[in-house]
């Protein structure tokens, strides 16, 4: 299974550490962001795919073309349109069911019974999911559900639905980039993540979850850096 890691992002609430460096090269306990990232996928995938972006280069410079043996296949997202965007620009070079951890993620807990679910039901999409405080619902993908059943994926609602969000870890059939392809622009300019999801809901796509067992912060500031810095 390929691993897919958006991480074009230019991080600009971590200024000044993103001033001359991509967001994926910020260290967080002695090491980029973007080694974490690879660390936690590294016993679930056989290759990665990056997605670059913001200062690219430094980033496709540190790691060469493997990391730790797993070779490294780098796309380029041209301009910053969203998650769903990125996620598209990597439809080229992925075969097959893929896991995806976004590129500003620490995250420590089971990824492994993500892609062992996805494989098990057929999923086209499989949801690492944690519950959360309704303040931090309101800064991400939250889910909205019918008898335990994933019936819709909103992004920063004003009235979320549930407490239950995305952790930015997925696994995905080839239907997504089907589902970047359909969507429209959100409100905010991009093309979200979120609505792929609910474009497949919509089409009769399965969409499972998992529960996360263990901690993820989410690295958007100075502050989550230290908290992630603690964590670990």
């Amino acid at each position: 299974m390929q691993g897919v890691v958006p991480a074009a992002g230019h991080g600009t609430r971590l200024r000044p550490h993103t001033d001359d460096r991509p967001k994926a090269l910020v260290d967080v306990d002695g090491k980029p962001l973007l080694t974490h990232v690879f660390e936690t996928l590294a016993p679930h995938v056989e290759e990665y795919v990056v997605v670059v972006g913001y200062l690219g280069t430094q980033i496709r410079d540190h790691y060469g073309s493997a990391y730790r043996g797993a070779p490294i296949t780098y796309v380029d997202q041209p301009k910053r349109d969203g998650l769903a965007d990125a996620v598209l620009q990597a439809e080229p070079v992925v075969d097959g069911p893929f896991l995806q951890l976004n590129g500003d993620n620490v995250l420590r807990g089971n990824v492994g019974a993500v892609a062992r679910r996805h494989r098990e039901t057929d999923a086209d999409a499989t949801l690492l999911v944690d519950r959360v405080s309704p303040e931090r619902a309101r800064r991400g993908g939250v889910l909205e559900l019918e008898d335990d059943e994933v019936v819709g994926l909103v992004e920063k609602p004003d009235d979320p639905p549930s407490q239950l969000a995305t952790t930015g870890c997925f696994a995905f059939s080839e239907r997504v980039f089907e589902a970047c392809r359909a969507i429209e622009p959100s409100e905010r300019g991009e093309f979200e993540l979120a609505d792929a999801i609910e474009w497949l809901l919509a089409d009769g796509g399965r969409v499972e979850t998992v529960r996360l067992d263990g901690w993820r912060i989410n690295i958007n500031t100075p502050a989550d850096v230290e908290r992630a810095e603690a964590s670990l």
